[in-house]
């Protein structure tokens, strides 16, 4: 594997990001990759596990993480190996769904998380959600926005196929772009810049290229079959489990009906639907989505 990594001066300075980089080294197939995390608030404080998706990295949690920290929660927030401050695999396809849930399987263990929150949006959840199916003693609970865990039995998506073929068709794959078309609100140059910053060219995107092929939408996909056992995990799973998911989503719509549906846990939870945010819900409406976590961890402390 050829490991590129982003020089630490694009991370200078980003607009209202003023966390601590932390770092991690795990070793797949023999190769060290460094995985950067934030971790922020008491380390004594059951963390919650906030994991992003496609095109983004963790500034797009920039919002949410002071809220939750001044609830008293420890924040774990990686970047997926290919995004953010993490190295980066330089061959597209040395980037695979398996790949990716082992590498964040490391981060989570070595770290040693215990009585976890879970949050996952986009890739977030269809990495953390095989993370919590397969590591259930580590979560305590379980929390998705605009995210899934597909198996290929069911057709995707017309949104996400949009999304797909955009992904392999563009000439300039303009993350910061992307993620603006993916959010409600306007967000300022600066901003756009910030999720730029991981990508000094387009040597540097790979992981972002390849990610929308890795999603199964066949059956016999190579995630199908894992996925399909990690269902099994979540019809099982009778912790709280809540459903977060934005109404202006086209790629995950409707997606919130089947956890409510399979997933014991969620039976009873005050599900939402996040009025006026977009894909990037933690972006659109971060501060929202941070207090209704907050609250949702406060009301099942005890079950």
């Amino acid at each position: 594997m050829q490991v590129l990594r982003t020089p630490d001066e694009r991370f200078a300075n980003l607009a209202g990001f003023n966390f601590a980089p932390h770092y991690v080294e795990v070793s797949y197939q023999t190769t060290p990759l460094r995985v950067h995390y934030l971790d922020e608030g008491p380390r004594e404080a059951a963390p919650v596990l906030l994991m992003h998706g496609e095109p983004s990295w963790c500034y797009l949690y920039r919002k949410m993480i002071p809220i939750l920290v001044a609830a008293g929660h420890r924040v774990i927030a990686p970047d997926l190996i290919g995004f953010g401050r993490s190295d980066k695999l330089a061959a597209r396809e040395d980037y695979t769904y398996q790949f990716h849930v082992d590498v964040m399987t490391a981060v989570v263990e070595s770290l040693d998380l215990q009585n976890a929150t879970f949050f996952g949006q986009d890739w977030g959840g269809l990495i953390g959600l095989r993370i919590v199916a397969e590591n259930p003693d580590r979560f305590a609970r379980i929390v998705v926005g605009n995210t899934g865990l597909p198996t290929g039995d069911h057709p995707a998506t017309e949104g996400f196929l949009r999304w797909q073929h955009y992904s392999q068709t563009v000439e300039n794959f303009h993350v910061g772009g992307i993620i603006k078309g993916g959010c409600v609100t306007e967000l300022a140059p600066e901003v756009i810049e910030a999720y730029n910053a991981p990508f000094p060219d387009d040597t540097y995107k790979a992981g972002a290229r390849q990610f929308p092929l890795l999603v199964p939408t066949r059956p016999d996909d190579p995630a199908a079959e894992p996925n399909r056992k990690a269902w099994e995990a979540l019809r099982q799973w009778a912790k709280p489990l809540l459903t977060t998911f934005s109404d202006g989503d086209a790629v995950t719509r409707g997606g919130e009906k089947v956890f409510q549906k399979l997933v014991p846990g969620a039976a009873g939870q005050p599900h939402v639907i996040i009025a006026g945010g977009g894909h990037f819900l933690q972006e659109d409406k971060g501060e929202e989505l941070a207090a209704i976590i907050v609250d949702f961890i406060a009301r099942t402390s005890n079950q």
